[in-house]
């Protein structure tokens, strides 16, 4: 998952990225960056003060002057406190909108993202990208960056105003400090490598608590709850000793941002003890230059510890960008075309599919659908397990996109609709239904956005949807249509889901409803109820419905028999059961499928009464 186009780029260019998320507010930083000089400048002209007062009143015995300049280093310190302050006044604001405007991209980017690209990312790195790397960004704007450059600044200024006293002072202190720039240079290509495996790392032992925690009742119910812990203890030891070899590094250029600048104090005490007995230096002078490197140390300690931030904040860019340079294949054509009306009829034409990471060998998934839904039809579609019937519904909607071919609804090609009225049209509902953690209101008028919450038209839709999905246990929760149910929906029971995921899709009101078994987890009753409330809705809408019942077959029009990646047989149920032999090998392991779902449920409700 890694951007190479971003790896090619300077760390400069990688942070300029940030640019057009940050120029709004780039007034504010400027002032907060002048702030920060502002505070450096001060600090440097005490040196220069301190020398005024030792050679004068101090040489003199004045202490009325003496005062006078103690009063001035005061306010000096006073003025620069305040600039500090400033400093954080001027940058905090911008930097938290930085860090707003990018969540709220970065999220925007993922919605829009086909269904492809979350196939192939963990929700663990998305996740670790989305809050820790936006933080740090923002932690970088408003310290690390502004404080990088107005230390540098300081120390240049710094050095420069070491020769004033004596050159050879001056330049002991720079020679001493030119390893510095080799140990920068050796301390950014290891940094830079760590800095990345550890929000990599850090973005997997994520995914690993979350799909740990989506599937607590797996890993009980199989007694794996210790093999889980262990998976995660060794990818936690590793990013554990990833953050280490960070510390060994950043251990190492903080040995040498100490060391040298002591033994250029060493040195520079020597000389200049040894040029005020030669008479080339005064006192007043010495004390002055001494007092000049002790204002500089901070800032070259602390170039270290920002040129880690650097990285670190250059590596989240990097992350950040790797989605935002991510290829959406699916999005709204150029001249779109739009259906006023749309009455139903929707059309498989010579339609080829494969995912991306199929094998060049490999056939096609779908390899040349041809197949008609007439306006109110609602077709069955059948086959046995791995014949690619889920992965062709997702195709009307434009979960994923035809590899050749076309479907279209009224004639119209699907990619030549924009997304929004594509989805209007075209509603879905799957097996395996996600809700949200939200109220169940929320959730079933989720497709609905023309409706004014609480409104008398919303009310009915949603009362009619849940009558059609016999939904009726949400008014036994505990705040009825207002219960906020728990994330994604595993507070309540596999059929329970269900129904509402139904209902959801039914409250749409589509011209096409697309149904990948949704009815799976119904026991048999309820199914019976909910297929005679469907019959009344689809009677007006087209819909296709994938079948791994024989019960939900018998709800269709007309079946369709998917085998090998091609439709091979299209009738009434009882005229395939008569004239296709693998039709009726389908339709024979759907019932043992279904026999041995009924004696699981049935086993499970035994254990549950005792």
């Amino acid at each position: 998952m890694t951007s190479s186009s971003s790896e090619r780029l300077s760390t400069p260019r990688a942070l300029a990225r940030l640019l057009p998320f940050a120029r709004p507010v780039l007034p504010r930083l400027t002032l907060g960056a002048a702030s920060a000089l502002g505070a450096s400048l001060l600090a440097l002209s005490i040196p220069l003060v301190l020398e005024v007062i030792v050679r004068g009143p101090i040489a003199s015995g004045d202490f009325g002057q003496i005062a006078w300049g103690a009063a001035v280093v005061l306010v000096l310190g006073l003025a620069e406190a305040a600039m500090v302050w400033l400093r954080r006044w001027f940058v905090l604001a911008p930097a938290t909108m930085v860090e707003y405007e990018l969540r709220q991209s970065f999220y925007s980017r993922l919605q829009r993202l086909p269904v492809a690209f979350h196939d192939r990312w963990q929700s663990g790195q998305l996740l670790s990208r989305m809050m820790q790397d936006i933080s740090m960004l923002r932690r970088w704007l408003a310290f690390g960056l502004v404080l990088l450059v107005v230390n540098v600044i300081t120390i240049v200024v710094g050095s420069a105003l070491l020769f004033r006293w004596h050159w050879a002072l001056g330049t002991i202190f720079l020679v001493c400090s030119a390893p510095l720039w080799y140990a920068g240079y050796r301390f950014e290509k290891s940094y830079g490598t760590l800095a990345r495996q550890s929000q990599d790392q850090a973005g997997d032992l994520a995914t690993s608590v979350e799909e740990s925690v989506h599937g607590i009742r797996v890993l009980k119910a199989f007694g794996r709850g210790k093999h889980a812990l262990q998976k995660f203890t060794r990818q936690a030891e590793t990013l554990r000793q990833t953050e280490l070899h960070k510390a060994h590094a950043v251990g190492w250029i903080w040995f040498w941002l100490v060391l040298l600048p002591d033994i250029a104090f060493a040195l520079c005490l020597g000389a200049g003890i040894y040029l005020t007995a030669m008479g080339q230096l005064q006192g007043s002078e010495l004390v002055a230059f001494f007092a000049m490197a002790t204002v500089l140390r901070w800032p070259m300690e602390s170039i270290g510890f920002l040129f880690s931030f650097l990285l670190d904040a250059r590596t989240a860019t990097d992350r950040i960008f790797e989605v935002f340079d991510e290829e959406n294949t699916i999005v709204d054509p150029e001249h779109p075309r739009t259906i006023a009306q749309p009455r139903g009829q929707l059309t498989f034409e010579g339609v080829h599919f494969r995912y991306q990471d199929a094998s060049p060998s490999e056939r096609d998934l779908l390899d040349g659908i041809d197949l008609v839904l007439e306006p109110g039809e609602t077709m069955a579609l059948v086959g046995l397990t791995g014949s690619g019937k889920t992965t062709l519904t997702t195709l009307p909607s434009r979960l994923y996109d035809v590899t050749a071919g076309r479907v279209t609804l009224d004639g119209v090609d699907v990619r030549d609709l924009t997304l929004p009225e594509l989805r209007t049209h075209v509603g879905m509902a799957f097996e395996d239904a996600t809700l949200f953690s939200q109220t169940v209101r929320d959730n079933v008028l989720l497709g609905r956005e023309d409706l004014v919450p609480g409104s008398p038209e919303a009310e009915a839709v949603l009362r009619e949807a849940l009558q059609v999905a016999q939904a009726g246990f949400v008014d036994e929760l505990p705040q009825g249509l207002d219960t906020v149910i728990g994330e994604e929906g595993l507070s309540l029971s596999g059929g329970q889901r269900q129904r509402l995921a139904l209902a959801r899709a039914v409250s749409a009101r589509p011209a096409v409803l697309v149904l990948d078994d949704p009815l799976s987890a119904l026991d048999v009753d309820t199914e019976a109820l909910v297929e005679d409330a469907l019959r009344e809705v689809l009677h007006s809408t087209t819909a296709l419905v994938v079948a791994h019942r024989p019960s939900t077959v018998m709800l269709a029009d007309r079946v369709a028999l998917l085998e090998g990646g091609r439709i091979t047989a299209v009738g009434r149920h009882s005229d395939l059961l008569r004239e296709s032999e693998h039709y009726r090998h389908v339709i024979s392991s759907l019932e043992i499928e279904d026999d041995n779902r009924r004696d699981t449920r049935i086993r499970e409700e035994e254990e549950v009464t005792r």
